[in-house]
């Protein structure tokens, strides 16, 4: 079902696998086109700056087939799907929160004092964003993890004002489905707009006015995945607006060895391959026994899972395949490369394999923690990088929310003990007038 590439010849010859820039080219990959949707986005988003809440209602009904009466939820609608959530979801979704808090609480940051000379202190002080547009996607699933997984941090690091934000469903009356605003109200979040894609992040970026007269204020900062043309909005508003990251579609790497359990494999890359058609799966393993076994699981598999189509679809897509390495380093070179959304380590010495690692959104260790757990109930955060970005980006953590602000203290004796060096060096950059307002307060010279 995979397709297949073979990189063991390499090895095999003593040569060394290509550097890594040619071997990111050669892995498969979702060929996700951002450039492109913007073409698509930005009437939608100028539409929305010029004409504010009327043109998002009519890209809603365009888009998502319903016009909600507003785009705030009211208050009460939230309270009453909390009340009528199923109490085994609850149960479920309540482990995940106080585990998302658990790890996210020990991220918050401590102000940090550094006395660089006797009298001069420069201080790093985090403070966290004021107010921001949290998105959780309502496509092809509903996902009331990512509730958890964007307003938990946000509330570890002591953001103020929160707007949680999701596609409305025709199915339930314009609203978003109920379960993302009982998980909204789980997290003490009453502040729910129904609306989705690029006008959504318009919308927080800019802000406007409800159809009731109320105030949509704007946000300082939007964070959240969702498809093509949401990272496109975000990609146009950033700068007006702090964003996490251009988010794409999921993706899975299994580093695995002979000793693996292709059902467990198997399993695994079904779970990704089962959001979109364009998900990624990948395998990248030394034996070919285990390669033709996870084939021959993925076959059985796939025909008795739920969304087969969706699952057969990106299994047998350009993004997906397996890799064959001629060893466990050769292995973890290929991963590095190609830097996953999510990295399952599962051969002998998998913890030492995995801190070998250097380039991974998460990495799960071991037979027992599948990506699933790490999509629920690990404590870990799933809004992480994806089509590579995770060689320079993290996931979302309450550090995302934080910003570190210098706060410099010099006494008299402290500044006129550096001022020769400061006006050298604005002479060196022919700014003269940077040592001059240094040497203004000594009387024109600084000793």
């Amino acid at each position: 079902m995979l397709r297949r590439l073979d990189l063991r010849s390499a090895a095999l010859d003593g040569d060394p696998l290509p550097r890594p820039a040619t071997l990111r080219g050669m892995l498969p990959r979702a060929e996700v086109d951002v450039d492109a949707a913007l073409a698509a986005v930005r009437p939608i988003v100028e539409s929305v700056r010029e004409r504010g809440t009327e043109a998002v209602l009519e890209a809603t009904e365009r888009f998502d087939k319903v016009r909600p009466a507003s785009i705030r939820v009211p208050a009460e609608t939230v309270t009453n799907a909390l009340r009528d959530l199923d109490p085994d979801v609850r149960a479920a979704l309540e482990t995940s929160i106080e585990r998302a808090r658990t790890v996210h609480a020990e991220q918050r940051r401590a102000d940090v004092v550094t006395q660089v000379v006797p009298g001069g202190t420069v201080t790093e002080r985090f403070v966290p964003v004021r107010r921001v547009g949290l998105y959780a996607p309502g496509g092809l699933a509903v996902y009331p993890s990512s509730v958890i997984m964007n307003v938990v941090p946000a509330q570890a690091a002591g953001v103020e004002s929160l707007v949680v934000a999701s596609p409305p469903q025709a199915e339930f009356g314009g609203l978003p489905h109920p379960t993302i605003l009982a998980a909204a109200a789980l997290l003490g979040v009453d502040e729910v707009w129904a609306v989705g894609g690029a006008q959504c992040v318009a919308l927080l970026t800019y802000g406007g006015t409800d159809t009731d007269g109320g105030e949509l204020e704007p946000v300082d900062m939007v964070t959240g995945p969702g498809n093509v043309y949401l990272t496109a909005a975000k990609r146009m508003l950033r700068g007006l607006v702090g964003i996490d990251a251009e988010a794409g579609t999921t993706e899975i790497a299994v580093l695995a060895d002979a000793g693996a359990d292709p059902r467990h494999v198997a399993a695994d890359l079904i779970s990704q391959a089962e959001h979109d058609p364009n998900a990624a799966s990948v395998l990248v393993t030394m034996s070919p026994e285990l390669a033709d076994a996870v084939d021959a699981e993925l076959e059985r598999q796939v025909g008795a899972t739920k969304h087969t189509e969706r699952v057969r679809t990106a299994l047998s897509g350009p993004q997906s395949g397996i890799i064959l390495v001629g060893s466990v380093s050769d292995g973890i070179a290929v991963v590095d490369a190609y830097a996953a959304e999510h990295l399952e380590i599962q051969t002998e010495d998998a913890r030492a394999d995995a801190a070998r690692v250097r380039n991974a959104g998460a990495i799960f260790i071991g037979p027992y923690a599948p990506v699933s757990l790490g999509d629920y109930c690990a404590g870990s955060n799933h809004v992480l990088p994806t089509g590579g970005c995770a060689r320079h980006s993290g996931g979302l953590s309450t550090a995302t929310f934080l910003r570190g602000v210098h706060v410099v203290e010099y006494t008299e004796q402290a500044l006129r003990d550096v001022a020769d060096q400061v006006v050298t060096l604005a002479n060196a950059e022919d700014l003269p007038a940077h040592g001059q307002a240094v040497t203004a307060r000594f009387g024109g010279a600084p000793r």
